[in-house]
């Protein structure tokens, strides 16, 4: 298959090299056409390859935490992108039972369609996504029918046309809407908070089931009221009832009075002491910022879940809560040297890095403190390495596992220059990608000699 793909560059190379400007517009209409199908093609192989790939190893085989993981480094590609890929190859790709035999692919008409090169990828997500919200009460009869008739239509319809269609057919199957049940709630279900935006708000989107709505619709009957969680007020009712003056001075919308009664639930929760710990640190808050800033009220702290916190709110946090205030200007002042003393990282050096590193620092993860785990990286302490700040570094769950991991792992380092961690990727995913992560450091795109 090796040489036969250099022989489609070579080909390609040549079309490419072909001018166009000598072509009449009928001409340029066919070339369209052509590329078109070759374009729709191109998956149908990939999704084989990827197959093959996936039944001959794993992904912690070749040095990766996942799939996706495998074809972000070795391809360059996004991560949305590969899971995509991965996605669509699971349906449309062949498939193997347990004991061997040949299956047909989850959607085999579709498949069939991407293979002639008569549906592109548009046609694709719109047939997949009508199978995904197919109600989990329709009979696997029913759903072979529909994805036959969607597959079958769609290459004589466009994107558009093909999903004005399904949702016709959608209509048909669930006249009365009658179709959903647990199952599908339990599918649904779900919270996505987006990330934090320039004015440092973060969109809030998703679905919650029928508990989780009726825990928040008694929490909210109260909280939500008007004079209860006001922040305009000195002291915000929470427990008892809002005087007069509170519920009448209260200009908060509805949706502003549910916010803060949002708030107050998951502070109180934070404070109950009920959460118990993470990572070897209590269930808090973590905020990381600079003296200067702290003293002039003034400028953006950085938290342990990767965002931002003004200071005049870390202000008002610290004022209402139990925090302790660490300088760490000497590792006299907390212990941050522990050589081969202990194995695991102390609490004060889980802080010393929520502050140096804050984040995983792998290239390209995004995983914030809060979700990282202390890792060893000049040298692992099963190998003589030292519990000391200066060899230790922040690192998810899943990139942590994949350090050390024989001839297919990662390997750390700290740089010399800086202290920076590198990491360094497996033979066959290396292509010349970057070692350390600017991701949680942004600052450093913009001063670097800083």
């Amino acid at each position: 298959m090796l040489d036969a793909l250099e022989d489609v560059l070579t080909a390609w190379d040549k079309v490419a090299a072909l001018p166009a400007a000598d072509m009449a517009a009928p001409e340029l209409l066919v070339a369209l056409e052509r590329m078109e199908r070759l374009r729709r093609l191109l998956p149908a192989v990939e999704h084989t390859v990827l197959y093959q790939l996936q039944s001959q190893t794993t992904p912690i085989a070749v040095g990766a935490k996942s799939w996706r993981a495998v074809l972000t480094h070795r391809l360059g590609i996004s991560g949305a992108d590969a899971g995509q890929r991965l996605a669509v190859a699971a349906e449309l790709g062949p498939r193997h039972s347990i004991t061997g035999e040949t299956l047909p692919p989850v959607l085999p008409t579709t498949a069939a369609a991407q293979a002639r090169g008569e549906i592109g990828a548009d046609h694709v997500a719109v047939i997949r996504s009508f199978m995904d919200h197919l109600p989990a009460a329709v009979d696997a009869q029913t759903r072979e029918q529909a994805e036959a008739q969607l597959g079958g239509l769609a290459g004589g319809l466009s994107p558009e046309g093909l999903r004005k269609l399904a949702q016709q057919l959608m209509a048909m199957i669930n006249q009365d809407g009658t179709l959903d049940d647990e199952r599908d709630q339990a599918r649904k279900r779900g919270i996505t908070v987006g990330p934090q935006q320039v004015d440092g708000m973060s969109r809030v989107t998703g679905w919650v089931d029928p508990e989780l709505r009726a825990a928040l619709d008694a929490a909210f009957a109260k909280l939500a009221g008007p004079g209860y969680c006001n922040p305009d007020d000195e002291t915000p009712c929470v427990d008892g009832t809002p005087t007069r003056d509170q519920i009448e001075n209260d200009t908060r919308s509805a949706g502003q009075r549910t916010h803060d009664a949002l708030k107050t639930v998951c502070m109180a929760m934070l404070s109950s002491g009920q959460l118990g710990q993470h990572n070897g640190l209590p269930v808090t808050i973590v905020v990381t910022t600079t003296l200067e800033q702290l003293t002039s009220a003034a400028g953006l702290a950085h938290t342990g879940g990767g965002s931002y916190l003004p200071m005049p709110a870390v202000i008002r946090l610290a004022a209402r809560a139990h925090p302790y205030l660490t300088v760490f200007e000497s590792p006299r002042e907390v212990r941050l040297y522990y050589g081969r003393a202990r194995r695991t990282a102390s609490p004060g050096q889980r802080l010393a890095l929520y502050a140096i590193d804050k984040g995983c620092t792998k290239p390209g993860c995004t995983a914030p403190a809060y979700h990282s785990q202390v890792h060893h990286a000049a040298r692992d302490f099963a190998d003589g390495g030292n519990t000391d700040i200066n060899e230790l570094t922040l690192a998810c769950g899943c990139d942590n596992r994949m350090v050390n991991n024989g001839p297919a792992g990662w390997a750390t380092r700290k740089r010399r220059r800086d202290n920076k961690t590198e990491w360094i990727p497996p033979p066959h995913l290396d292509r010349g990608q970057t070692r350390i992560n600017l991701y949680h450091h942004p600052e450093e795109l913009l001063c670097p000699d800083e």
